[in-house]
């Protein structure tokens, strides 16, 4: 019988090997869910405050890399981890005064939406022009994050992250989902152009079709917003109108934010009035009409005579006509509402706010909520009720239409008041709920797509900051910071002519689901016929 030396105590050396093969096929497997992460916070990264709207083309050509191919099990856990990655940096400033519970929750249920659209895309990967297709289900998967659940949550669209991007112009074409679309479709573009690099390297052959249209999709987006720059006009056409914008402040950050309730009222009508005064003083124009935010006036005017008081001292020192945002009851409801003051007239026209903010305004679930935890039904002890028609003020001749805070998210709430005559849109809104977070750099990045999209002058009246003037091309002409008390006042240009994005309202978005449809009734078809044809 013959011994080994390994079997009398020396140690075999293709064990570790052997151990060390697997250890490695592991971390190998993990290569597709860190990516896939990675991609998503590469996406984020690319969302304002910063200006780096370019990353989202790579980050959609790694999505694009991580999914095809891959099984609907995969791309359901990879899409998730992409949704996960890009939602959770993105929407932490929904935490920020009620801790990690609510947040996590949000993101969680989001995120269930981009891993639907990661099984979409990894189920048109292999179809020709597939990027065509996987920008599509991308594009559905907003539409449907846009309306379910409670309403819809549009936060993060690929068009919000656009704003300072050569895609801008295309708002005024489609809108938001053809602005999407286009960055979509150029990001999956990348991948198969590189992909098909590659396989050309390694077999010295690559279909010419497929080439071509790999190089449409990265082509065709930047020449269409190249194109579509001729929509982009900050020209006026129904003359001028000079605008003051108040940001009173607040006198503490957070959702003790109203505690003084009158105080915060008291600053708007304080800068109001020193801006009277320095117009009396010839240092700045008469402004034709002022803009408040929503929520200056959380005392009801029309109930407490003291408010109104306040409210009207301030229009009548300013002789313009204000839009005050306020909180009113009315028949036991309560409104978040926008009130037109005139300096004579006193209150003239009222706009409720129609979209109002689930678990903010009003609160779904409060029965089951509260047996979770008592402290959030608290928050929102009163549901808010929704207004039911657009709101466009006459202010001093000028037609000017109200989206209210977290409307300017919604497609529909700020066209309907262009096409109900609004010659410039204003966005009053309240961020002193979220302290210092990006998100009122999120939501002052829609308000510039929705001026392109519109080629309207949108200004954005904010109790704490950022207030801003935008321009009908996308661009901030004066902003101010946060938690100051600041003024600003320019003579804008009204418009009435509608871009086709205007006039084509939902039609764009309705035409991109049916191409997502389309794509994965042919993958799912063509599955089919492979199997079958395999146990034929």
């Amino acid at each position: 019988m013959t011994v080994t030396a390994t079997s009398v105590g020396q140690p075999d050396q293709q064990e570790p090997q052997a151990a060390r093969a697997p250890r490695g096929a592991r971390l190998l497997r993990l290569v597709p869910a860190a990516a896939a992460a990675l991609s998503g916070v590469l996406l984020y990264v690319s969302f304002p405050p910063r200006t780096l709207w370019w990353l989202a083309l790579p980050a959609f050509a790694v999505l694009g890399w991580v999914l095809r191919g891959r099984s609907w099990k995969a791309a359901l856990g990879l899409g998730y981890l992409f949704g996960l990655g890009f939602l959770l940096p993105l929407l932490v400033w929904t935490g920020v005064e009620v801790g990690p519970g609510p947040w996590l929750a949000l993101v969680v249920i989001e995120a269930v939406f981009v891993a639907l659209v990661g099984v979409g895309v990894a189920a048109v990967s292999k179809l020709p022009a597939w990027p065509l297709w996987a920008a599509a289900l991308w594009i559905a998967g907003e539409a449907a994050r846009a309306r379910v659940p409670f309403r819809g949550f549009p936060w993060g669209k690929i068009a919000f992250g656009q704003a300072d991007g050569v895609f801008l112009p295309l708002a005024a074409l489609g809108g938001t989902p053809v602005l999407g679309f286009a960055v979509v479709l150029c990001g999956f573009g990348l991948y198969e152009v590189v992909r098909l690099v590659l396989e050309r390297r390694r077999t010295g052959e690559v279909r010419r079709s497929a080439a071509v249209l790999a190089l449409l999709g990265v082509a065709v987006p930047v020449l269409g917003a190249v194109a579509a720059r001729s929509l982009v006009s900050d020209k006026a056409e129904d003359g001028t109108a000079t605008v003051a914008v108040i940001q009173g402040n607040v006198p503490r950050l957070g959702l003790e934010f109203n505690a003084q309730r009158r105080a915060v009222l008291d600053y708007h009508a304080r800068e109001t009035e020193r801006l009277a005064a320095e117009v009396k003083a010839g240092k700045v124009a008469q402004p034709d009409f002022v803009l408040w935010p929503e929520n200056s006036s959380d005392i009801d005017p029309f109930a407490y005579a003291d408010a109104a008081a306040v409210i009207d001292k301030a229009a009548k020192a300013i002789n313009a006509p204000i839009s005050v945002g306020g909180v009113v009851e009315r028949d036991g409801k309560l409104y978040n509402e926008q009130i037109l003051w005139d300096p004579v007239k006193g209150p003239t026209q009222t706009y409720d706010k129609r979209q109002v903010q689930p678990f903010g305004e009003y609160l779904p679930l409060r029965s089951f909520i509260g047996a979770i935890n008592e402290n959030w039904t608290s928050m929102v002890g009163q549901d808010f009720n929704r207004g039911s028609k657009p709101g466009v003020f006459d202010m001093d001749g000028t037609e000017v239409g109200l989206a209210t805070c977290y409307e300017a998210a919604f497609d529909w709430a700020v066209r309907d008041t262009v096409t109900h005559g609004a010659q410039l849109i204003s966005v009053p809104s309240n961020n002193a709920t979220f302290d210092r977070s990006e998100m009122t750099y999120q939501q002052l990045a829609m308000s510039r797509v929705r001026a392109v999209e519109h080629s309207r002058t949108v200004t954005v009246p904010v109790t704490s900051g950022v207030s801003a003037i935008i321009m009908p091309d996308g661009k901030i002409t004066q902003k101010t910071g946060m938690f100051v008390a600041d003024s600003l006042v320019q003579k804008v240009p009204l418009r009435s002519s509608e871009t086709p994005a205007t006039k084509l309202g939902i039609l764009p978005e309705i035409a991109l689901v049916l191409v997502a449809v389309g794509g994965l009734g042919w993958a799912i078809g063509a599955g089919v016929r492979a199997r079958r044809s395999a146990t034929g």
